[in-house]
């Protein structure tokens, strides 16, 4: 019987002369490789020739980009992350490195290679206890701000505190510097509210109807301003105000990222320069984020040391506290209520600070009593 590695030697005839054993070598072996088997580098380009670039607008996996101290005519570039980013998330503010078509044509497309360091971060989670999901959904909201414009009415709607000190605990936890911004001073004067943070020193200004903006236009110019505020308060107007071409520039922006903007994106504004500035001289142009979406600051991403930061005038209060103070009502040693009660800070700064404290582990409500609503789950947060 002859086996598949034998031979047979044959005659002329067809006569079988010999059968001799095939031998194998490594050529008659057929491994097919795995998928691990290819080898791989960690080696990424250095794109050495990619060119800065400024995010201003997000949507749905694209990114708008504008060279970052180009012109109001520079074009506007539609990029793509880059594999090699990994999971890194790019938002407005943003300064990134950007390689392939960056010349804004229609059609084209480039890709964010590289992130630069940011300089700050403000954040925001949609709910203050950190133990639900919607607690540990920390979302960026725009990076490498200067500046947080808190717009405020001074009536109708009235003033909310609460929403307020939310704000300034996320701008100090951010390293961002706060700037109130009061409107509808025609209706109501700014003394309830100014009185209410006079230990802070908190730099204001002023909006009324017919007011010039030269104010604010200064305290906004040459720096990258981030603007939250509830509805009705003002906020669209003033942007609008401050940026005529701001409907314009955002549905640019929404054509060439082929979305929309929502009341849940980020579009970075252009400051215009005022009128007697020359191009090379005077206030520089600045940029105002208008953040529509961000009603409301969760502070669970704050922890509760951080927390007391964002009320400066009751750090120094907490001297005499025993150690791991909680700082609650209930802790008769805290040194809060001496601190109140000697007249060296507001007791409604003090109540505002335990509110938030009780609703980061889910015990209370955040709100200020009188601005409670069940039918407005964002009233006075």
């Amino acid at each position: 019987m002859v086996g598949d590695g034998d031979r047979q030697e044959l005659t002329r005839e067809g006569r079988v002369l010999a059968t001799k054993r095939r031998e194998y070598d490594e050529d008659d072996v057929r491994i097919r490789p795995g998928k691990s088997s290819r080898p791989r580098t960690r080696t990424r380009p250095l794109h050495s020739d990619a060119v800065d670039g400024f995010v201003i607008a997000v949507d749905r996996g694209r990114y708008t980009c504008v060279p970052p101290d180009a012109g109001p005519d520079a074009p506007l570039v539609t990029a793509m992350r880059a594999r090699e980013l990994g999971r890194k998330s790019v938002v407005v503010g943003d300064r990134v490195g950007l390689v392939g078509d960056t010349s804004g044509a229609a059609g084209a497309l480039a890709r964010i290679v590289r992130i630069a360091e940011r300089t700050s971060v403000l954040r925001r989670t949609a709910d203050d206890d950190e133990t639900t999901a919607e607690g540990r959904l920390e979302r960026v909201v725009v990076a490498n701000a200067d500046q947080l414009v808190i717009v405020s009415a001074l009536a109708d709607p009235p003033p909310r505190t609460g929403f307020i000190d939310r704000c300034l605990v996320a701008a100090y936890d951010a390293g961002i510097e706060p700037l109130l911004c009061l409107t509808k001073a025609d209706l109501a004067g700014p003394e309830a509210v100014l009185d209410y943070y006079a230990e802070l020193e908190l730099p204001y200004v002023l909006i009324r109807p017919e007011s010039d903006l030269d104010a604010l236009h200064s305290l906004l110019a040459g720096r990258i301003s981030v603007m939250v505020g509830h509805s009705g308060v003002g906020k669209s107007t003033l942007v609008n105000r401050l940026v005529p071409d701001a409907a314009r520039a955002v549905g640019t922006v929404s054509a060439i990222g082929r979305g929309r903007h929502t009341s849940t994106s980020a579009v970075a504004l252009r400051l215009p320069r005022l009128p007697g500035d020359s191009p090379g001289g005077g206030a520089a142009a600045g940029w105002i984020v208008d953040t529509p979406g961000v009603r409301s600051f969760g502070l669970a991403h704050v922890s509760a040391d951080s927390l007391l930061h964002g009320f400066p005038d009751l750090v120094e209060g907490t001297v005499d506290c025993p150690a791991n103070c909680p700082h609650t009502p209930d802790e008769t040693a805290c040194g809060l209520d001496a601190w109140v009660a000697a007249g060296k800070a507001d007791a409604r700064r003090l109540a505002s600070y335990r509110r938030l404290l009780a609703s980061r582990s889910g015990e209370g409500d955040a709100r200020e009593p009188d601005q409670r609503n069940p039918g407005d789950p964002l009233a006075g947060s």
